[in-house]
């Protein structure tokens, strides 16, 4: 209790497939890209927007004459890559996928013959058009709020709130519109029973007399077409706190309920003094045992209107 969306001279980060080295894998397949890289051609890597592979992405190759030069699909990685050297020059490069918008850039092939395109990023088909005017339901089934502390200076402890809901309700201008989510506080997991049972108490969350964490939007700012900083109030052990959420759009699309969705990212930074946990324990000279900042990251899926009655 931190988005953002690629483009496509981004290298891929922090992606739910694979380490976080911004590399496609390692092992065996690391190895075969090595082997494509010796002989030549285009690598290119093809991710959504929350930085899942695209399995079944194609990528063309064309050259400044619009004639295609080389044609390849993506592995379980989502990696691309074209097996022959092609001369030195620009060329366009475009991904496909069933269900998703094309994504295009360019590659300048050098003397080697080779090129890494980077990562792509496909958005679903329709995608970067907003959800339609209206309320739309936060569906805890298929979202997750998360919260991350530092621990020991040296690694991270990540915690789920298993209870919470919320409503979106999107204006006609987009900027109006309002965000409301309630949380409680008591659904904290860390995957430690006493851990929980200490975040639980007065030294940090107070559930027993704060048994709600809520947050209110006030207003959005728009950074890009598919992204804002959502402003709003958080309220915390009675706290209030403005604090600007980060957010990134993921597309709208239809479930097999009959309904329609539409998803979201968001992350934001917390000071645990802001709200009155001040708790600490010192374990040597300037290392504390739980950092003071907190990182929220929330994935959300809205359903327009009510929630469906089935949500598996």
């Amino acid at each position: 209790m931190g988005a953002g969306h690629g483009r496509a001279d981004e290298g891929a980060h922090g992606t739910p497939s694979e380490a976080g080295d911004g590399h496609a894998g390692t092992g065996p397949a690391a190895g075969a890209a090595s082997a494509d890289g010796a002989r030549g051609g285009l690598r290119a890597r093809v991710r959504t927007r929350d930085n899942w592979a695209v399995r079944h992405a194609v990528l063309t190759v064309t050259d400044m004459a619009g004639q295609q030069v080389a044609r390849a699909a993506a592995d379980e990685e989502g990696v691309v890559r074209t097996a022959e050297p092609l001369p030195p020059g620009p060329y366009t490069v475009i991904a496909t996928a069933v269900g998703y918008a094309p994504a295009a850039a360019t590659a300048l092939v050098t003397a080697t013959g080779r090129a890494d395109v980077g990562t792509l990023v496909l958005a679903r088909q329709g995608g970067v058009e907003l959800p339609p005017p209206g309320t739309w339901s936060l569906d805890p089934v298929h979202s997750s709020v998360t919260a991350i502390a530092q621990h020991l200076g040296i690694s991270s402890i990540r915690g789920r709130f298993l209870g919470f809901g919320g409503r979106v309700e999107i204006a006609e201008d987009i900027e109006k519109s309002r965000v409301t989510a309630v949380i409680e506080a008591a659904s904290i997991d860390s995957g430690n029973d006493m851990r929980d049972g200490h975040l639980r108490s007065a030294d940090f969350l107070d559930v027993a007399r704060f048994p709600q964490i809520t947050y209110a939007s006030t207003g959005l700012t728009p950074v890009g077409s598919d992204r804002w900083t959502v402003h709003g109030d958080l309220t915390m052990r009675g706290v209030v706190r403005q604090v600007d959420l980060d957010l990134t759009y993921l597309g709208t699309g239809q479930d097999p309920w009959g309904g329609v969705r539409a998803a979201y990212r968001a992350t934001a930074e917390l000071r645990r003094e802001d709200f009155a946990m001040h708790y600490n324990q010192v374990v040597a000279a300037g290392i504390a045992a739980i950092g003071t900042t907190l990182r929220v990251e929330l994935d959300i899926q809205t359903v327009q209107g009510d929630l469906p009655q089935q949500t598996a």
